[in-house]
């Protein structure tokens, strides 16, 4: 018995552990895509490399799309909605950053409103996006996977933009050895 109560008492401090921990990870990426977006001036938004290329504009505008479908009605409907339209996520409509920022923080409201009440019991719950089945824990793993690769696309395609302007949102370059030093 003293054995079981260890084995579930250590199964739910893991659970806690990876929500808090998804939480945490979800706010980072959501900083680093501010901490990008508010160094741009608002026609930087707009801009994009050629017409294979996103702007941020439009990947803020794909993944406000991606977020209000996959967290609306989380746990009891599918994450993929019927009236999400995914192809014109991709055709920029939005005319000016107030909008891009208008859009960036919704899908990221609707996202914690989401998470935000999820308990340990639920992890193992199984929702669905596209109709394929994935429990709790694998839905935010996806989600949380694909604003990292979208957040990194934002970060990129600012500094680019910004070149020698950039205010560095991690460790500066040839800084490595006087960060180390400090911690």
């Amino acid at each position: 018995m003293f054995k079981f109560v260890i084995e579930k008492m250590t199964a739910m401090n893991t659970n806690n552990v990876y929500l808090r921990n998804a939480k945490s990870e979800f706010l980072r990426y959501k900083s680093l895509g501010d901490k990008s977006i508010e160094q741009l001036e608002p026609g930087q938004l707009f801009f994009a490399n050629n017409d294979d290329s996103n702007s941020i504009a439009v990947i803020v505008k794909h993944m406000h799309g991606n977020m209000i479908s996959r967290w609306t009605n989380f746990l009891t409907t599918d994450g993929e909605k019927p009236w999400r339209k995914r192809d014109a996520e991709f055709k920029n409509t939005i005319n000016d950053k107030q909008e891009v920022l208008k859009q960036w923080e919704e899908g990221w409201a609707c996202l914690f409103a989401a998470i935000d009440p999820l308990s340990d019991e639920q992890l193992s719950t199984i929702v669905y996006i596209r109709n394929e089945a994935h429990t709790v824990m694998e839905a935010i793993n996806r989600q949380l996977t694909h604003y990292a690769y979208h957040v990194g696309q934002i970060v990129f395609v600012a500094k680019q933009l910004k070149k020698g302007e950039w205010n560095t949102l991690s460790i500066a370059k040839n800084k490595s050895k006087e960060f180390n030093a400090k911690m």
